[in-house]
């Protein structure tokens, strides 16, 4: 008789680390803690181009990423047997290009500034485009405007629904804006009062702050994603990475949970609501472990040399009359379910 029961108990390496673990925090916190956020887009929109004749063996996968987006689709195209091109640039740490080339990706580098409209993001997009008339036969998953990437974390938003009786708040760091859009548009529908708040950084200018540089990595954008649907959002916080990084610290230190700086932003807006919000249940998400960042953010020595070290985190954010009036501190501005174009219109009319 085999020594395992009929019913495997077993799954794909990939699949089995989709979904989050919901974690309760202190205080009315709980955490959605995903091991590797994005590897749930990629794996729904290859699946769709599949099923849609999009992708046979002999189809390019190209994207722009030098983040986790790309770590998912290297996982799933070598478990498809795809060949897969990554356009990414010189911020690409080096032990995420090494992972992505054993898993068979092969990495292309914008290298220089780029000085036009949407900055080294754009640049990276003229890359795929040119990538492409190269290869024929090939698919890009679009991870800035398809909108399939939305639709994947229906799985997320069901499996939240099934674990709360009520939640009160959303806490979603905004990078491509696929998750949050995806997330809280499925939520809403069956708690249409839910307070979604979005978590930006100084630089990006996803919700109307100015262009600059970004030096926490993983949020925010250059330029604006079709995925990203403003009126959504209740409020935005934008969190600098000083800040980022002390509380992705804490994190560890006082719940034993080994995030990423974007999931330390995260949870550095939740407590703040929930102290704000007694009684309330507020969910922050957090997109991938803390492993990638042993010899940044789990470093002293490089903390002290990037002078990040020992930061004060403040008990309030700074509330700011526009998000064009931004500076690089905590901040937090009301949205209220405007599109992006409202708000920004409200500053010119100012």
């Amino acid at each position: 008789m085999s020594a395992f029961r009929s019913r495997e108990p077993f799954t794909d390496a990939v699949e089995s680390t989709v979904l989050p673990r919901l974690i309760r925090l202190s205080g009315g916190v709980y955490a959605a803690a995903f091991q590797l956020m994005k590897l749930m887009p990629a794996q729904f929109v290859l699946r769709r181009a599949l099923e849609q004749g999009q992708l046979t063996e002999e189809t390019t996968v190209i994207e722009t990423t030098s983040g986790t987006y790309g770590l998912g689709l290297a996982m799933v195209c070598r478990r498809l047997g795809l060949p897969l091109i990554l356009v990414g640039d010189p911020a690409i740490e080096i032990h995420l290009r090494r992972r992505l080339e054993a898993l068979g990706a092969r990495v292309s580098i914008v290298s220089g500034q780029a000085t036009r409209s949407g900055g080294i993001q754009q640049a990276r997009l003229d890359r795929v485009a040119r990538l492409r008339a190269r290869h024929p036969r090939s698919f890009t998953p679009g991870q800035y405007d398809n909108p399939m990437h939305i639709n994947a974390y229906g799985r997320v938003a069901e499996l939240i629904s099934e674990s709360f009786r009520r939640l009160d708040a959303l806490v979603c760091p905004v990078g491509s804006g696929s998750s949050s859009t995806g997330i809280a548009g499925f939520l809403r529908l069956l708690w249409p009062e839910l307070v979604l708040i979005g978590v930006d950084t100084p630089g990006s200018v996803l919700f109307g702050a100015p262009n600059g540089r970004r030096r926490l990595r993983g949020l925010g954008n250059g330029l604006l994603p079709k995925v990203l649907d403003h009126s959504l959002f209740d409020e935005v916080h934008w969190v600098p990475a000083g800040d980022a990084f002390e509380m992705t610290r804490r994190l560890h230190a006082e719940h034993t949970l080994y995030m990423g700086p974007t999931s330390g932003a995260s949870y550095h807006v939740a407590q703040w609501w929930a102290r704000r919000n007694p009684g309330a249940t507020v969910l922050a998400v957090m997109p991938d472990e803390g492993h990638r960042y042993q010899r940044t953010v789990y470093h002293d020595g490089w903390l002290r040399r990037e002078g990040l070290a020992d930061v004060e985190v403040g008990p309030e954010p700074l509330e700011i009359a526009h998000p064009g009036d931004l500076q690089d501190v905590w901040s937090r501005y009301p949205w209220r379910r405007r599109t992006r174009r409202e708000v920004v219109e409200a500053v010119e009319a100012r």
